[in-house]
């Protein structure tokens, strides 16, 4: 029985016997592949130069308890290898309750047929899938940081029943640039690595080992890909990390708000020129600008509040020539007779002097 590393293959156990009536060469290089749950038989094809139609292939199987021979057929493989058109007979079970039994040794045999003509029967070797089948590593590994831990939570390579076998599991874990250390064998699908530095990175691998119930039997099986994690920080550390993001952020915000200062005072001008507003231009003037053909003083005058002008009211009184002589004296009151009643005149602030020499003019 093989038991080396990778898919097992049990080879073809010498030559198959040659019937004389048999035109048809027997298939060749029969190899029986077992990885896991796998279960498949395999070889080379057979053809005939002067015979152009298929060769099919006929599967057969026995237990070592029984001398007869059964064909892998559906009712009682669930897979149908009487009649194959390639050269490879997959008679993996889909559950536990399906397929050859793991446990019981098991033949096969392969023949050719084409039309009428048989080929002789090529046999492979006893074979039993508990001691000859390859254990892959374990399956759906994931790992969890914790502080100064990691916890490792996978499945087994493939199902078996607990009253036939089962998987213990080893940790190959190490330092990155340290020394590779092993866990003891765990039965359990969850594993914790204890002891471990905070904030380091480790690395490791899953190996699963099959264990037969009833038997002292084991199937070591292959390590899985490396996989790298970074421990958690402890409570200390988490602390110091807290302080120092803290200050961090101090620091920085700090070194932005002085920078927001130092360039609001230098730049104190620039900065005023910036957000002041821009001078509007009087509603006259854009106004005139609109229509140049308008005078500017009534363009200026246009839209002004009105008010009303300040007025004084002057008094002026004249003597004639003759009667100037006896009279030294002029008086201001409303006593004078009608022949010396004073001339009044309203007369406009802005142009008192014209409004003046136009009522001497008058009188």
């Amino acid at each position: 029985r093989p038991a080396g590393g990778g898919v097992s293959r049990v080879g073809v156990r010498g030559e198959p016997a040659v019937d004389s009536l048999a035109q048809l060469p027997a298939p060749g290089n029969l190899k029986v592949h077992l990885y896991n749950a796998q279960q498949a038989l395999s070889w080379e094809p057979v053809s005939l130069d002067s015979d152009p139609r298929p060769v099919v292939y006929q599967v057969q199987y026995k237990y070592s308890t029984s001398s007869n021979w059964y064909d892998v057929n559906k009712e009682d493989s669930k897979v149908d290898c009487t009649n194959l058109t390639r050269t490879e007979c997959d008679f993996t079970a889909n559950s536990l309750s399906e397929g050859f039994p793991r446990r019981f040794n098991i033949s096969l045999r392969v023949r050719a047929k084409l039309g009428g003509l048989v080929s002789a029967w090529a046999t492979a070797p006893w074979f039993e899938h508990y001691r000859n089948a390859t254990i892959g590593p374990p399956e759906n590994i994931r790992v969890t940081p914790e502080e100064g831990s990691l916890i490792i939570r996978l499945s087994a390579p493939f199902d078996v029943p607990a009253t036939e076998a089962y998987f213990v599991y080893c940790v190959y874990y190490w330092e990155k640039a340290g020394a590779k250390q092993v866990t003891r064998p765990f039965r359990s699908n969850f594993i914790t690595l204890n002891d471990l530095k905070p904030l380091r990175v480790y690395c490791f691998q899953v190996k699963a080992e099959l264990f037969l119930t009833k038997e002292n039997i084991s199937r070591p099986g292959h390590l899985s890909n490396i996989s790298c994690c970074e421990t958690a920080a402890d409570a200390s550390v988490k602390l110091q990390q807290d302080f120092l993001a803290a200050g961090t952020t101090f620091l920085v915000l700090s070194a932005v708000v002085g920078s927001c200062l130092f360039l609001v005072l230098r730049y104190r001008g620039l900065v005023k020129h910036w957000f002041h507003s821009p001078p509007s231009i009087p509603p006259q003037i854009e106004e005139y600008l609109k229509d140049p053909a308008q005078p500017i003083l009534d363009a200026l005058d246009k839209d002004s509040s009105p008010k009303d002008d300040t007025w004084d009211s002057v008094s002026v009184v004249t003597f004639p020539e003759n009667e100037q002589e006896g009279s030294p004296q002029s008086t201001l009151n409303q006593n004078a007779g009608p022949s010396h009643q004073p001339t009044e005149g309203v007369l406009c602030a802005k142009e008192a002097a014209t409004c003046l020499s136009g009522l001497d003019g008058a009188t």
